[in-house]
């Protein structure tokens, strides 16, 4: 399944969207792949071990984990604290039981706390299930045998997701295994389970961000996506189409400091059209080139103006003044 090029992949920093959403979002995931862990963590408890070094000696190698957090039980005989070791692994690496195994020593060593590790693997292929497991035995018995929690997202169905009324599914449904028929299905359940759970604008903007990386879609799954889009409730069509097009207003300033306007402006313009046709019918062939001849400004303005549009009269009102 090819999601985007893969030298454009290889640029994107995984581990830091992966952090920042799971950080934002640290009680949700939990709730939505752990949710016995919640039964005795108390969540007011929580705080983020920040920039957590590990070295590893026999390799040479330095890593910052992921997510630590420090937290407490809830139960009163319980008052000593814990930690939640949460790893992100991007690509699918040999002996990696070995290495986040060495990881839970490191942090034993210098908090002394029980530690619940976790590990997302969040890479695309291969699909086989994943160690979950560090075993160190002898002929005679087994001397160790680390299990750690897993969460392999290309061996989950997106479809199980729908229902889940949590922002950590919203976003990491487009991570999952998704056929490459489904990309704008998925990507436009994406938004809609987002701008169902009202979330602040900043932690809608982290989600939406994050589906827009890694379910960026050509020209023809675009058109699919927003003929999806239409069939939705008047309400969350407004919120989606807000969303998409904070997309193409960045795309838009970055752009314009590359030294392509004029083309920009066409697309945006395109764009502005194609959003008015659907909300309004087909405008005449004169409101369209009077759009088309806009300046930039101007149509960075319109096109947050148009979601208060109701009738085509609006939009001439607009154009008059």
């Amino acid at each position: 399944m090819v999601i985007r090029p893969m030298e454009f992949m290889n640029n994107i920093n995984h581990d830091q969207l992966f952090k920042e959403l799971l950080t934002t979002f640290f009680v949700e995931f939990l709730a939505l792949f752990f949710p016995s862990v919640l039964e005795y963590l108390d969540t007011d408890s929580i705080q983020f071990v920040d920039k957590e070094l590990f070295t590893d000696v026999t390799q040479g190698e330095k890593k910052i984990m992921d997510i630590v957090a420090l937290a407490k039980f809830q139960k009163p005989d319980q008052d000593y604290s814990f930690l939640v070791h949460l790893e992100n692994q991007a690509s699918n690496a040999p002996e990696f039981n070995r290495r986040i195994f060495r990881y839970f020593c490191t942090l034993f060593l210098r908090y002394d706390r029980p530690i619940y590790p976790i590990v997302i693997f969040s890479y695309d292929s291969p699909q086989r299930l994943d160690q979950s497991n560090f075993v160190i035995d002898f002929p005679d018995r087994q001397i160790l045998n680390f299990d750690y929690q897993i969460v392999q997202l290309n061996r989950l169905d997106w479809r199980d997701f729908l229902q889940q009324k949590n922002p950590i599914a919203a976003a990491l449904m487009s991570k999952m295994n998704i056929e490459q028929a489904d990309r704008p299905t998925v990507k436009a359940q994406c938004l809609r389970l987002m701008v169902t759970l009202k979330l602040d604008p900043a932690k809608m903007q982290l989600i939406s961000g994050f589906v827009d990386t890694y379910l960026n879609l050509n020209q023809q799954e675009e058109s699919t996506f927003q003929s999806l889009i239409s069939t939705m409730e008047l309400q969350e069509q407004e919120q989606i189409m807000e969303i998409t097009t904070s997309w193409e207003q960045k795309g838009i300033v970055k752009g314009r400091e590359e030294g392509r306007e004029e083309g920009l402006k066409a697309g945006q313009s395109t764009t502005i059209l194609r959003l008015l046709n659907r909300k309004l019918g087909t405008l005449p062939n004169a409101i369209a080139t009077q759009i088309k001849s806009l300046t930039p400004d101007q149509l960075d303005t319109l096109t947050l103006d148009l979601l208060d549009f109701q009738t085509l009269d609006d939009l001439h009102q607009w154009l008059n003044t």
